[in-house]
């Protein structure tokens, strides 16, 4: 490569800080671009906004659109200009260092009204603004965002993640003369709520809630994958989104890599295109490495209360369905901490008759049967014990779940352990573990675990079976009347279980 022709792009360069605010590369910013009808560039009316820049890379991709589809209309590229980024182009920074970038990427100049600025304000912030505002504290959260006190309670002198967007009632205040056709970009993923082990709160979707209220013609976000199964205050949100028939194209990522090289988010991402005016089924395309194909669909399928993010499963699970049974092996999976025992209760290395042996982790034991508060029959019963949380990353196949294991009489477990059934004999046990390790079983499973938790929802997809024999994947294979283009997907995503 000559070195003298090498003009690499600054916004491919900015390194991530964390897995909360995420900078979009620009082959990424243009591929949600090319989502919007592209007659909006040529349009000297069409209004665009990003409300939580980063970077600028989307205002700059988009002045970039608007530079080349306004060339006829507005013959002088400055007045040209000048009036993309005066009347078109609008921004809110995610903080004060990203509002100096997206003005440096947007206006050529950290100061909207400096030297260097390609199009002269009157104000420093032109039209990218930025306030360094606090959270509204009530009972030790963020009334807004649900940021813990404890964490973010700071001086003013200090950046407080009160992004402008979200900590307000009313988002038309920021530009009060504007109506926006378009709301584009990638908002900030998560806080700390103040809960053990880093716990954190979702804040994506309070961005996605906030740019309806706005009522765009268009709204293209990307954001973690993880609201397609709910979960932490996302229910509403997931059965808002997947019940929204102006939702018409997602694009979907399990591996956030391919999005965000080197950037670990569990349970992928996706972008989407939502289009106010233009209701019906929705074209979602996944992307597996090199692997990218397309179906047009309901984002509900029919009988389930999630997303199925592969089209490739959407025929194997309407043959599971067609054969009419109704019982779920969800059915037979024990809620969290099964026994009422958490991860680390008072363990004996002595067995004595008041004593029942623990499966824990990472050491087993033995715990007084008095500590047991609910369940405590199935402490005498035959049953199959499984983890909770089983993480994968990279490519397929996957295991889905850990290995289940035997739980004879007198014994019980933590919550690191679900537990399944109980039995009435250790060889339907076995007969279970049998299904448990299929890869017809563990696919189903897939289709509906989003993060390494695995509650009993995750396996509301399986039938339940006899179990006075045991299974393999062919017998299953043939009961379903898979063919072989559905069983080799199966087995190109699920890693055989010894």
């Amino acid at each position: 490569m000559n070195s003298s022709n090498y003009n690499p792009d600054v916004l491919n360069c900015i390194a991530n800080l964390s897995n909360d605010e995420v900078f979009t590369p620009p082959e990424l910013a243009n591929k949600m671009l090319d989502l919007l009808p592209q007659e909006l560039f040529r349009s000297p009316t069409t209004t665009f906004l990003d409300p939580f820049t980063k970077s600028g890379v989307f205002l700059r991709e988009i002045v970039k659109r608007l530079d080349r589809g306004l060339a006829d209309q507005i013959p002088d590229r400055q007045q040209r200009i000048d009036h993309i980024l005066h009347r078109q182009v609008f921004g809110i920074a995610c903080t004060e260092l990203t509002s100096l970038l997206a003005r440096r990427s947007v206006y050529c100049s950290k100061t909207a009204n400096g030297k260097y600025s390609v199009s002269k304000f009157d104000t420093p912030e032109g039209n990218i603004l930025y306030r360094n505002i606090s959270h509204t504290w009530v009972n030790g959260k963020c009334k807004y965002c649900g940021a813990s006190q404890a964490v973010y309670d700071r001086g003013s002198e200090a950046e407080q993640y009160a992004y402008m967007f979200i900590h307000t009632d009313n988002p038309k205040k920021f530009f009060p003369s504007m109506q926006f056709d378009v709301i584009v970009g990638n908002p900030p993923y998560q806080l700390s709520d103040g809960g053990a082990q880093a716990s954190a709160k979702p804040l994506y979707h309070l961005f996605v809630e906030q740019a309806m209220r706005l009522n765009p013609r268009y709204v293209s976000m990307i954001i973690p994958a993880r609201w397609y199964s709910g979960g932490k205050g996302l229910d509403d949100y997931r059965d808002t989104m997947l019940n929204d028939s102006r939702l018409r194209v997602l694009v979907d990522y399990f591996d956030a890599n391919d999005c965000f090289p080197g950037i670990d988010i569990s349970g992928g991402v996706c972008y989407f295109l939502w289009d106010k005016n233009n209701k019906g089924l929705c074209k979602v395309i996944s992307i597996r490495k090199e692997q990218k194909d397309e179906m047009t669909r309901k984002l509900l399928e029919e009988g389930a209360d999630s997303f199925i993010r592969f089209n490739l499963a959407i025929p194997i699970l309407r043959k599971v369905k067609i054969n009419g049974e109704n019982n779920s092996f969800a059915q037979i999976v024990s809620s969290r901490k099964p026994f009422g025992l958490d991860t680390k209760p008072q363990l004996s290395k002595q067995e004595s008759p008041k004593h029942v042996f623990i499966y824990a982790y990472p050491e087993n034991g033995y715990i007084k049967a008095e500590n047991i508060s609910i369940n405590k029959k199935w402490v005498s019963d035959h049953k199959v014990f499984i983890s909770y949380a089983y993480g994968e990353r990279g490519d397929f196949p996957y295991f889905v779940i850990g290995k289940p294991f035997y739980g004879a009489p007198k014994t019980c477990c933590t919550e690191t352990y679900l537990v399944i059934g109980p039995f009435t004999s250790q060889i339907k046990c076995e007969n279970c573990m049998s299904y448990m390790k299929t890869k017809f079983f563990r696919f189903l499973v897939l289709l509906k675990k989003n993060t390494q938790h695995a509650t009993s929802k995750v396996y509301s997809f399986v039938p339940l079976q006899d179990f006075s024999h045991p299974w393999t994947d062919e017998m299953l294979y043939k009961k379903y009347g898979l063919n072989d283009e559905e069983i080799a997907f199966i087995e190109s995503m699920i890693r055989p279980m010894e």
